[in-house]
């Protein structure tokens, strides 16, 4: 018996992802790579573990005209939190979503957002099908959000700018998160740990603003 993937070396471990025994190497040369790795796979958290968070230059970051403080996210945090939630209940559920695709998502929604602050409307729909999905279910769920404020409160008090805001804390969060794999989930992955969008998606109140 070899390793279903090299189909040279001896296998060691069962492979969720390719439902196979396979070898070490493989397991560590393809993960997240060739391999969609479910999250819950034990090699996988192991190699989470072990992962070193990215560090990014200041002078590297995108939109960096846009100033996101801790003050700021404190104060607009149910709504980080709900876009959080929103953008982790479309990735669950759009089959095959990656790290990459949510940042081409956010990408997009950024600027879309940014052309509501110049006066001239432009709606960027990613080109990418997952990240296109992840796009509508967001703008989605932000129309959702703004309605059920107005009927609580008799105006909605979510500012375009505050949106836009938000999308760029999530966006550089993605960036220190993810970690550069192809089928990278360490991103959503974080998500689900810390925020619990898909296990409780209705009851959860946990901060996105993680440690």
């Amino acid at each position: 018996m070899t390793c279903a993937i090299c189909e040279i070396r001896r296998p060691k471990r069962f492979c969720p992802g390719m439902n196979a025994e396979i070898c070490t190497l493989c397991c560590g040369n393809e993960r997240e790579v060739t391999v969609a790795c479910p999250l819950e796979c034990e090699f996988l958290q192991e190699a989470r573990r072990h992962e070193k968070p990215v560090e990014l230059d200041p002078a590297q970051l995108p939109n960096r005209d846009i100033h996101v403080p801790e003050k700021f996210l404190r104060e607009h945090e149910d709504l980080l939190a709900f876009l959080g939630q929103a953008l982790a209940r479309a990735s669950f559920s759009t089959p095959g979503t990656a790290d990459p695709d949510v940042r081409e998502a956010l990408e997009a929604l950024i600027r879309t957002y940014r052309t509501l602050q110049s006066g001239v409307y432009y709606d960027t729909v990613p080109q990418g099908l997952p990240a296109a999905s992840l796009y509508r279910h967001v703008q989605q769920g932000i129309a959702e959000f703004r309605e059920a404020e107005q009927q609580r409160l008799g105006a909605s008090r979510t500012r375009d700018a505050d949106i836009l805001g938000l999308l760029v804390f999530l966006q550089r969060l993605e960036l220190t998160r993810a970690n550069g794999r192809t089928r990278g989930r360490a991103f959503l992955g974080a998500l689900q740990e810390y925020y619990s969008a898909v296990a409780e998606p209705e009851t959860s109140s946990s901060s996105l603003i993680l440690p």
